[in-house]
């Protein structure tokens, strides 16, 4: 039970922890399970114990999938395979053949993909969207948009929606809000609080903090909790008790990770913002970005994941730069206690990204801000050389 003073830091340590039920233990245990034996007949029909078969639930799924709730502000939570996974069921548990779903342009790219081929297969119409159109989405519904996605920052891009005035748009016409909050995490975005129905993340990312996971979760207002259970049900989808294990352990200290992820961030995006080679910093964290307004209104914070536009400069160049690295490793994914960075690649057919040259995206980890700094230098040389 927690009380509406309550700070996220407070919330993540003892929410979801069922230790009256585990003779004490500060975590929950791991509970790897199929069967439940259940105490007579009229239990096994009636479905209505606790704990009726491993793939519907054991204390260490719940315990995690309470505690995202908790922190989400949501009336259930599901826990998934992996962020994709969570990003498609969420979309499906809402649109079905003959329905239209408003995408934003600046989404994750498998999300584009999987509306490009696998809603497409299945009868659901998408329609891209420009991610600063606000309020104006109401110039884009048809008689059977039964859903609008929103991703604020954009995937790669990092601009910053009026996830409020979109969501009130949606509900006049009854469709549903949905929004890929990994960047965000529960503790910077209240999303059901800004008018969200479900909050999806890459529970691979911050939430589990250690690249060892792959999970996704959504979280449901009211309105929307029954109708995702019973999805999940439907579909059989389930995450074992280890993963779950880890990533509750991994949310402890997501508040002060994500602490240290911002402080590192800004210092490295001020930086990088005055140097000849930079073009512009995307970080709606900094004064200067055009979502900076927007992103002080509705987040608490910012987390450790932002681009750069550099300015014309060879792919030949731009990959010295980044196999030179010492410190921030080349890999997908983010969120993790390592810093890493990329080039960035994306597809826009609703607007157009202007960009002066490459982009690249970067995850400000753990380390000593100061090592980091020094291997962006050290890499912005490679860049001038080559």
């Amino acid at each position: 039970m927690t009380s509406d003073s309550e700070k996220p830091e407070t919330i993540a340590i003892s929410v979801g922890r069922m230790s009256e039920e585990h003779f004490g233990t500060v975590n929950t245990p791991v509970y790897r399970t199929s069967t439940i034996l259940l105490p007579n007949v009229a239990s096994l029909k009636s479905g209505n114990a606790p704990y009726v078969y491993g793939r519907r639930g054991t204390p260490t799924t719940r315990s995690f999938e309470d505690a995202i709730s908790t922190l989400e502000g949501a009336a259930r939570t599901v826990s998934l395979p992996s962020g994709l996974n969570a990003i498609a069921t969420a979309i499906m548990s809402v649109c079905r053949a003959g329905d239209h779903l408003l995408m934003v342009d600046s989404c994750y790219g498998p999300t584009r993909h999987f509306c490009d081929t696998v809603l497409k297969r299945f009868g659901v119409e998408t329609t891209y969207y420009d991610p600063s159109i606000g309020a104006d989405i109401t110039s884009l519904f048809q008689a059977n948009t039964r859903a609008v996605y929103c991703e604020s920052p954009g995937s790669l891009t990092f601009e910053i929606q009026d996830v409020p005035a979109i969501a009130e748009a949606a509900h006049a016409r009854d469709a549903s809000v949905l929004m890929d909050n990994t960047w965000g995490t529960p503790i910077f975005f209240p999303a059901l609080k800004r008018g969200v129905d479900l909050s999806i993340h890459a529970a691979t990312k911050y939430i589990c903090g250690h690249s060892d996971v792959m999970m996704g979760t959504i979280s449901a207002n009211e309105k929307h909790a029954k109708r995702l259970s019973d999805f999940v049900g439907e579909l059989g989808l389930y995450v074992g008790g280890d993963d779950c294990f880890l990533a509750l352990r991994g949310l402890r200290t997501l508040p002060v990770r994500l602490k240290r992820h911002q402080e590192t961030a800004l210092r490295l995006t001020r930086w990088l913002s005055g140097r000849p080679e930079v073009s512009r910093v995307l970080y709606p964290a900094l004064e200067t970005d055009p979502g900076h307004a927007l992103w002080k209104r509705d987040f608490l914070g910012a987390c450790g994941l932002f681009g750069v536009v550099l300015k014309p400069f060879s792919d030949k160049a731009v990959t010295a730069m980044i196999d030179g690295m010492r410190h921030f490793g080349i890999g997908w994914s983010w969120g993790g206690y390592e810093s890493l960075i990329i080039p960035s690649e994306f597809e826009r057919t609703a607007c157009k990204f202007n960009a002066a040259g490459p982009v690249i995206r970067v995850h400000a980890g753990l380390e000593d801000p100061d090592d980091l700094l020094a291997d962006l230098e050290d890499g912005l040389a490679r860049l001038r050389s080559s």
